[in-house]
């Protein structure tokens, strides 16, 4: 089958394969005369084979070939690939070429012509010229960004630096240079850090990959600690650098150690305020159930109604200081590396509850909740307080009590839904404030603690907690937390 294409091929005529290349192509003998010109290079030029065949090739006006034609140079190599040269359209138009040239030898060897091969680019000269003029708009576009960026960075009080994929710092603003001194060729852990190998946490790889890296660092060569942000730089799918911005919290730190010192003595007063209030309240509350019981037929309305305000008074008190304690102590629990059952923790929550909730005759719905890390005894005080509060300002008449949870990317929310009275907007960030009630609270017991200690531990776990409307009336309660 091989065979058969070699006789087709040599029987084909040649003509007819030169005329179908997509190249421009002649052929001058000797003396330069054209003596073949095929039709792309009629395409290419304007110009005819009648009018080419039998001229000097010298009238095709060509650069450089005009000034000087190497085809026939000992000089030159040959064959010669790959030139460049400008030509004169037939119309008058310049096109942009690139040819190879090689010799034409007889049987025995002896040059009789010349062949040139060519392609006009003159498209694609523009189109270079086009993206070398966009590229070098854009290299100077951004220049001009570095510039300013490097003028507000030096202009910042924050210290900054950059640093490439190397960890070689190019750039350090007044800020850093005045903590650090003067870079030079010094890598950034070296410069910054004294380090002679990068250090462990060393964010690099994660901002080169398009992550916005927050640390905490501290100098200890200065006794400061700073908050540092690093960002990848340029903004762009590829980044090259590491932008990283500082910012001294040492104060920060000192003041919110010494605020952490304060609450703490602050809890540890409330806790012992309140136990040692609570103690004597036990006999008071049995000395006035003892007097009621031995001498309450020797009483008067009046002397009946004083013991029940003492009671009243000092069962009062007792709650209050029980919420108090709860409240201290919240903050001082370890928290756990498991996460909890919080479905199991609400519905424990609720049976405490038993009571109140056959006395309301409510009906409380609690949906699968999600898992979170939180200690159990605050978990169980956090759904205890929702759920008491619920039960205290439900409907009347057949209260009804959802409690649902939902988890996110990272995080927890828990809800509670009652449909009573509701809360007035302009009252719905103060409740969760000590000793702070409604004014749907009147006529109904209560120590402001409850919503307090929610907020609490929402707080200090990380998290926040706030309350809207029941669509058709009532308060909907949410905490959102941290998953872990």
């Amino acid at each position: 089958m091989t065979s058969n294409l070699y006789r087709l091929l040599a029987e084909y005529p040649l003509e007819t394969l030169l005329q179908t290349i997509p190249t421009g192509l002649f052929l001058i003998d000797i003396d330069k005369t054209i003596v073949y010109w095929n039709a792309e290079a009629t395409r290419i030029t304007g110009y005819t084979a009648e009018e080419t065949v039998g001229r000097h090739c010298s009238f095709l006006s060509g650069d450089p070939c005009n000034m000087e034609c190497h085809l026939f140079s000992a000089t030159t190599p040959k064959p010669d690939i790959g030139l460049t040269c400008s030509f004169q359209h037939k119309d008058g138009r310049t096109i942009a070429l690139t040819k190879n040239v090689d010799l034409l030898r007889d049987h025995d060897g002896q040059i009789v012509g010349g062949i040139e091969a060519f392609v006009d680019i003159s498209r694609l000269k523009k189109l270079e010229a086009s993206l070398r003029a966009a590229v070098e708009e854009r290299t100077q576009e951004l220049e001009n960004e570095k510039a300013v960026l490097w003028a507000v960075l030096d202009g910042m009080l924050d210290p900054a630096y950059i640093c490439d994929n190397n960890y070689r710092i190019i750039f350090a603003n007044q800020a850093m240079l005045d903590i650090i001194g003067e870079v030079g060729e010094k890598p950034c852990y070296q410069a910054i850090y004294q380090r002679n190998q990068v250090c462990d946490d060393c964010p690099l790889p994660q901002v080169l990959q398009g992550h916005i890296v927050h640390q905490e660092k501290t100098l200890s060569e200065f006794g400061r600690t700073y908050e540092v942000v690093h960002s990848p730089y340029p903004l762009a799918e590829k980044p090259t650098h590491k932008l990283s911005v500082s910012r001294d919290i040492t104060e920060r730190l000192d003041y919110r150690s010494r605020l952490q010192q304060t609450n703490r003595e602050l809890d540890a007063f409330v806790s012992t305020v309140s136990h040692d209030l609570r103690s004597p309240l036990t006999p008071l509350i049995g000395f006035a159930e003892l007097l009621e019981e031995r001498y309450g037929d020797q009483l008067d309305d009046l002397g009946h109604e004083c013991i029940f305000e003492i009671k009243k008074t000092a069962e009062k008190m007792k709650d209050l200081l029980e919420d108090l304690l709860s409240l201290s102590r919240v903050g001082q629990l370890k928290f756990p590396d498991q996460s909890l059952d919080a479905t199991r923790i609400a519905e424990d929550a609720l049976l405490e509850l038993a009571d109140k909730v056959l006395e309301h005759r409510a009906k409380i719905v609690i949906d699968k909740l999600p898992a979170v890390k939180i200690p159990e005894s605050l978990l169980t005080d956090l759904f205890r307080n929702l759920l008491e509060n619920a039960l205290k300002y439900a409907a009347p008449q057949n209260p009804h009590i959802e409690v649902s949870g939902h988890q996110f990317f990272d995080r927890v929310r828990f809800v509670v839904v009652d449909h009573g009275s509701g809360i007035a907007a302009a009252e719905r960030e103060t409740v969760f404030e000590p000793f702070k009630r409604g004014s749907s609270s009147k006529g109904l017991s209560g120590t402001g603690i409850g919503l307090a200690t929610v907020a609490k531990i929402a707080r200090i776990s990380g998290g926040n907690t706030w309350v809207e409307e029941t669509p058709g009336g009532g308060a909907t309660f949410i905490v959102d937390l941290p998953l872990s």
